[in-house]
């Protein structure tokens, strides 16, 4: 469309908009080409959330996208259509300035399997992907870990390291070279994206062979070197990972912009931790994340000016502080911020915000004792277990072990919820859910616990996870930050003790004089940890039981309630079997302070209401990198972001979740990792957050909670809910294994200089697009799909639908292919029947399509 004129409607059922510059108009870019980017050209991305479960009025992002060739006239033109386009949209959207190879990961979260760099410019025909287009010759060089990217490179063994993976691309053959010093998730993710090119640019009509070992690939290797020419030397070393840590992510500075008389100020505010209440309405700010990413903050107040200067600003800034000029640039504006500003403040409220509702997409439930707990519901909404941290209401089976002398010693039924601020135990919890028994492994650290009980406490828990066979949900919980579901476990019975004696019966004898604080008004929130016994340790707010000889004193504060002091009695039972005695404060006798050692002062104003934050969770995989966490963030996540080789990290901010896949090398390293993650957040997060550990099939609802969809079975054997995208044909053939079949390229016949000669480039090229409509594709061998020559007859033009659906394979027309049926449909019926064009059913993971084809009669 030419900018000048009026914009584009935005399709309400799409979630994303792409356009691409074309002299000096923005012209739409099909569904089937998003993921491909021309470098000469400019392109804008719109993203606006259409999940089922988003708020009406939820903030949008539009990216601004540079080719590393693009002319002055093109980034003129999308950055004209990028403010026309803002201001048509409206101060919900969160603005970004992306370059190529230099992307956010919210921009790359959008292109799954990966990003393809397409070299020069788009043809004038303004086709940005032949399909079915088998005459041509590429070398792409595919790397990244969660999100990745290939970029077209010189067809020469030059272009080749031990580091990376690399993509020979001959039409009718696909050949992935694995580098020796590439981890089995990076080719397992390289290889989803070759087949992803495979389906979506070749009908699925493509060899594809893989390079593991080049030792034991010799067919491949001839192919590639009657291409490449033979080569000479040894392959470059892996080229260094630039990836920014997040101890390096934790650098912040807040800086104040703005004019004085015709110069422009730019005042460092502030350092972590940063705090809301800096941000001013009618100002203008950068935060500047350690040269990594540049935010701008446009308050609700500034002027139209400062807003429309926002790129400007930020790339000026860019330039004094000698920055590269491809760095990040988010434009947020107030009220309409995103989850990964929000973090970097010790607390974000939307109380100040306009719009309360960004983030509530869950439809968050801010306290459990406004919910009259329902075990059915945390069951069938996992959403709500999720909020609530709760998987059931505490009634399930419970053992108790405690460390003693490094070893796990069972702890008697009676003396469950009696604690020590000395001790570490071990909390296992059984329960069912859906027809299916499940487990809660708590790992509890008091305060005063030693470096050797910690460690034996985590050793211990392997060997109790290796007894159930890795089937434990292992959640680390530290002395006065356990979660409710752990309180629910004891009905409000949890007592922690500063001494041993009173809950083991060993120990050194306890003191005369003891003093414990109630807190909490329910089951779900109540424990009672001892307090030094002196008056400073009391608080109006609370009730508090004072142990001492012959009576035990209920003080209860006047700011508690009644659920509070219904809770304490409760509490007293497992404390002391002595005489009660009720004591409101103002009315103490004086043998009450005479025990406390005298009257003191202590809190005593009312407390406020604790605030939860609004923070929307965050999944990111891990990887390490020289011994620092390195997190690549997926954003709009889903169950499909979680692979089988990947270790993912979701903050929820009350809880940090370690899942694990199943094929997953770093677990042990993983709980270490949410350490880190805590240590190195600039929000200047607790130390003590339950850190979870969950195994891939084993997820909990208070996990699966906080994905929009949940699908239980798909890491079942069902082979409808196999992923041939994960890298693997199957769990028993390692994806070393996988090549293609090369039977029909005659190698004796080419040339042996190194050149490929006539006779090679005719059999890579096949059949030319003449035989569009000719499927060549033959039965999967090792878990690789090839495409071989049929003896039977070719399929020439589109069959009736009466003759593909609901048919056993043995009835079908001869020369279909059972296992792809479907193709042999018209446009127009296959469109009409899967509410889909083929390119976009092709694009679609390997399982969901056998999902929809079984629904529709085609499996």
């Amino acid at each position: 469309m030419d900018i000048s004129k009026g914009l584009p409607a935005i399709q309400g059922h799409r979630d994303l908009h792409i356009w691409i510059t074309e002299d000096q108009k923005m012209v739409p870019v099909p569904e089937g080409a998003y993921g491909n980017f021309f470098e000469e050209h400019c392109y804008v991305v719109l993203h606006v959330p259409q999940s089922p479960k988003a708020t009406p009025g939820a903030s949008s992002d539009l990216h601004y996208w540079v080719g590393k060739e693009a002319g002055a006239e093109a980034q003129g033109a999308a950055a004209t259509f990028v403010q026309r386009l803002q201001e048509e949209r409206g101060a919900l959207t969160v603005l970004h300035r992306e370059a190529q190879a230099h992307e956010s990961d919210c921009f790359r979260s959008y292109f799954r399997p990966g990003i393809i760099y397409r070299k020069g410019g788009l043809p004038s025909d303004l086709k940005h992907v032949e399909t079915n287009m088998f005459n041509i010759q590429r070398l792409l060089h595919i790397k990244g870990r969660k999100h990745v990217s290939a970029t077209e490179v010189e067809l020469s063994w030059n272009s080749f390291n031990k580091g990376d993976i690399f993509l020979l691309d001959l039409g009718k053959m696909m050949i992935q070279w694995n580098g020796p010093k590439t981890s089995i998730s990076e080719k397992a993710r390289g290889l989803a994206l070759t087949y992803s090119l495979r389906d979506r640019e070749r009908g699925g009509r493509a060899q594809i062979g893989v390079v593991d070992d080049e030792v034991k690939a010799p067919d491949l290797m001839q192919i590639m070197e009657s291409v490449l020419g033979r080569r000479v030397g040894s392959l470059r070393a892996a080229m260094p990972n630039k990836d920014i840590n997040q101890l390096q992510k934790a650098n912040i500075r807040l800086y104040h912009v703005y004019e004085k008389g015709k110069d422009l100020v730019v005042l460092e505010l502030a350092t972590p931790p940063l705090t809301q209440d800096l941000l001013q309405e009618e100002d203008f700010y950068i935060l500047d994340q350690g040269g990594f990413k540049i935010y701008v903050w446009q308050g609700r107040m500034s002027s139209l000016q400062e807003r429309k200067a926002a790129f400007s600003r930020a790339a000026g800034f860019i330039q004094a502080k000698g920055y590269p000029t491809y760095t990040n640039v988010e434009v947020v504006n107030d009220g309409a911020e995103s989850a990964a500003f929000k973090q970097l403040f010790r607390i974000w409220s939307e109380k100040r915000s306009r719009n309360r509702s960004r983030n509530r997409q869950l439809g968050r439930i801010d306290k459990l004792t406004h919910v009259k707990l329902d075990v059915g519901k945390l069951h069938s909404q996992p959403e709500l277990a999720a909020q609530l941290r709760m998987v059931d209401d505490g009634s399930g089976k419970v053992e108790v072990w405690c460390m003693q002398d490094l070893r796990r010693q069972p702890v008697d039924p009676k003396h469950h919820g009696q604690l020590c601020a000395g001790n570490c135990y071990l909390v296992l919890y059984t329960y069912q859910r859906l027809g299916r028994v499940q487990y809660i492994l708590y790992l509890w650290q008091g305060h005063q616990a030693t470096a050797d009980e910690i460690e034996a406490l985590n050793s211990n828990a392997e060997e109790l996870d290796a007894m159930y066979r890795g089937a434990l949900v292992q959640e680390h919980v530290t002395m006065g930050s356990e979660p409710p579901h752990f309180l629910a476990i004891f009905q409000g019975q949890l007592v922690v003790f500063q001494e041993t004696a009173g809950h083991h019966g060993r120990g050194q004898s306890a003191p005369t004089t003891r003093l414990f604080h109630v807190q909490g008004a329910d089951s779900y929130s109540t424990r009672t940890v001892e307090v030094p016994a002196r008056a400073a340790s009391l608080n109006s707010n609370d009730v508090f039981l004072l142990v001492i000889a012959g009576v035990c004193y209920l003080w209860f504060g006047k700011g508690c309630n009644g659920d509070q002091r219904e809770m304490a009695r409760v509490a007293v039972t497992v404390i002391s079997k002595k005489n009660e005695e009720t004591v409101l404060e103002g009315q103490e006798p004086p043998h009450f302070w005479e025990a406390l050692g005298g009257r003191a002062p202590y809190p005593s104003n009312k407390r406020l209401p604790e605030e939860v934050p609004s923070i929307q969770p965050r999944l990111f995989e891990c990887s390490s990198q020289m011994g620092c966490l390195v997190l690549a963030e997926v954003v709009f996540f889903s169950q499909e972001d979680l692979g089988q080789y990947d270790v993912m990290l979701l903050d929820t901010w009350q809880e940090i979740f370690l899942w694990l896949g199943g094929a997953a090398g770093a677990w042990k390293e993983a709980v270490a990792w949410g350490q880190e993650y805590l240590k190195a957040h600039p929000a200047g997060r607790s130390l003590a957050t339950p850190i979870v550990l969950v195994k891939q099939g084993h997820e909990p609802p208070t996990f699966t909670g906080w994905f929009f969809t949940w699908d239980p079975y798909k890491w079942t054997p069902d082979p409808s809910h196999k992923e041939v995208l994960e890298g693997s044909p199957g769990t028993a053939s390692p994806i070393s294994e996988i090549t293609a079949e090369v039977n029909s390229f005659r190698l004796s016949r080419w040339p042996g200089d190194g050149r490929a000669g006539a006779m090679a480039l005719q059999a890579l090229k096949g059949s030319q697009d003449s035989s569009r409509n000719e499927l060549m594709r033959g039965p999967k061998l090792g878990g690789v799909s090839t495409s071989v020559s049929s003896t039977r007859a070719s399929i020439n033009g589109a069959l009736p639908r009466e003759q593909l659906m609901h048919q056993a394979a043995e009835d079908l027309p001869e020369g279909v292919d059972p296992a792809r049926r479907e193709f042999y449909l018209s446009d127009s019926d296959f469109q009409d029947i899967f509410g889909k064009s083929k390119e976009e059913f092709y694009s679609m993971a390997t399982w969901r399509q056998r999902q929809e084809k079984k629904q529709l009669g085609f499996f």
